[in-house]
């Protein structure tokens, strides 16, 4: 039998707690309310309270818990193989555009980091793409070659810091990683100091856009505002339809101190085994670096995360001898049908407000860069990579009608499929474990505790109705159509979904 790796809070969370943020429990007026308080949100309050805007940040959770909290933590513009695809669908402008404006993020990062003399364990390293397999050689050099023509300092190599050979990589001088959480901590304290405002577990449940724009919270609360942004990972209101151009990608993450073993000295990604992603950070006074290892991806509410995790450390234990794995979470994200993320007006009609979404896990860079973008389409400024972003684009829809068709295809497979599969039984539930059944003519999320007591929900995601199924690595009903997630009493852990699973009783 398969031992089960626990699951434990993020490094990067539990070593960075940061101050707790009031509740929202009063009608507040300001002249941006930007909801969900990630790298995207917080970027942008920062930047608008800066330039002298009255901002707050409405947060379901807390502050940088979110996918900022459980990413790899690469501040990169090298984004695996998107220069190379970029060159050959949107045109080599397209590709320019998109590394000056990941460059200037990290450029702006850094400085914002010397200024505010952050403690966020900065370290300047190369980025790699990396292959193994020597038929795919050429996707590299491709990628190499398109990465230079679009403005970085990339480079074709066979030589890295992997304690393995590789067949080739794309090499990206001068990136950076760091400690994701602890200049989140920063930026939020520097945002109140700008006099802006930050409210944690203060859902938003409702929009209605105008001059101004009001929202609503889940405890009653209304916020008017002049504009509002949207940096909710995936947008919680589906006015502009994004959940049709939007796929979620959940990805599993090992961790812990490092052995006898080199340091890699660099970051590095590749599409082969499902996704391996590789890199080392600082971690505390003794002196050990960090590894941290990301790949096995799926669609939430399918595959095997047990399994996944257990591939996933068996990887890092081979490739590096001694490495003690002590911390293993997950993270998600969404990627657009046609690889660029979406930030800028909501939808055509928008006027006052704006959205920031699939990052494609390319999300520390994206969300910096998303504040500066925001910011100067809310100021009245202008950014010469607006359009490329722009989520009312047209021309690239024809050439994303194949991704587009294949994820809707995927979530109408699971929308008629899920519910003709037959129910599971509650008598053969283990403890820990979760199954769908049938009771009192509808399909029940069902949850057996360790202590043996059965807790049941209903199965329809409140999103937009898909049946849930139950990841047993992170205890959590999962929604697979557009990756919403609920804790095992139905709360709701990560949107689009807003209103938690309904509570419901066995017959």
């Amino acid at each position: 039998m398969r031992e089960q790796r626990k699951v434990t809070e993020s490094y990067w969370l539990r070593t960075a707690p940061g101050p707790d943020h009031p509740v929202l429990d009063a009608d507040l007026d300001v002249d941006v309310a930007v909801v969900g308080a990630g790298i995207a949100g917080l970027s942008t309050a920062h930047e608008l309270a800066r330039a002298g805007r009255r901002v707050a940040v409405l947060e379901a959770g807390r502050a940088a818990a979110g996918v900022t909290g459980h990413t790899t933590a690469k501040l990169t513009a090298q984004h695996t193989l998107v220069y190379d695809r970029l060159r050959r669908t949107r045109g080599p402008d397209a590709a320019r555009l998109y590394a000056r404006s990941q460059s200037e993020a990290i450029e702006h990062a850094a400085a914002l980091v010397a200024e505010l003399g952050v403690d966020c364990e900065w370290e300047t390293r190369d980025a790699y793409t990396y292959v193994r397999d020597r038929d795919r050689v050429a996707e590299v050099r491709a990628e190499a070659e398109a990465a230079r023509e679009a403005g970085l300092p990339a480079s074709f190599t066979t030589e890295t810091g992997l304690p393995f050979p590789v067949a080739g990589a794309v090499r990206v001088t001068g990136q950076a990683q760091f400690h994701p959480v602890r200049y989140l901590r920063a930026v939020a304290a520097d945002l109140l100091a700008h006099g802006g405002q930050v409210f944690e577990h203060t859902r938003v449940t409702g929009l209605t856009e105008g001059e101004p724009c009001r929202l609503t919270t889940e405890a009653g609360a209304t916020v008017t505002a002049r504009d509002v942004v949207i940096a909710t990972h995936y947008p919680v209101f589906d006015r502009a339809l994004l959940f049709t151009r939007l796929s979620p990608r959940r990805e599993l993450v090992v961790a812990g101190p490092l052995g006898d073993g080199p340091d890699p000295h660099g970051m590095y990604i590749t599409p082969e085994e499902n996704t391996r992603s590789v890199r080392a950070a600082p971690r505390g006074p003794d002196g050990r670096r960090l590894l941290v290892v990301t790949g096995e991806h799926f669609t939430p509410g399918t595959g095997d995360p047990e399994a996944g995790f257990a591939r996933l450390a068996a990887w890092a234990e081979a490739h590096f001898p001694g490495v003690t794995l002590d911390h293993a979470w997950a993270t998600q994200d969404n990627e657009s049908t046609d690889t660029v993320p979406l930030i800028g007006p909501f939808h055509p009609g928008a006027r006052h407000t704006y959205v920031a979404t699939g990052f494609g896990g390319w999300g520390l860079s994206g969300g910096i860069m998303s504040g500066l973008l925001l910011t100067s389409l809310i100021t009245g400024g202008d950014r010469p990579w607006r359009d490329l972003y722009d989520p009312r684009r047209l021309k690239p829809v024809v050439r994303e009608a194949g991704s587009l068709l294949k994820t809707q295809a995927e979530v109408a497979r699971h929308f008629v499929g899920d519910r003709l599969k037959p129910p599971g039984s509650v008598e053969n539930l283990a403890p820990g474990d979760g199954a769908l059944v049938r009771s009192g003519g509808e399909r029940l999320a069902v949850h057996r505790d360790e202590e043996g007591a059965l807790h049941a929900v209903s199965a329809r995601c409140t999103h937009l109705g898909c049946l849930v199924a139950f990841n047993r690595a992170e205890r959590a009903w999962e929604c697979p159509c557009h990756g919403s997630r609920f804790a095992v009493d139905g709360t709701v852990l990560q949107g689009p979904a807003v209103r938690p699973l309904e509570p419901r009783e066995l017959d």
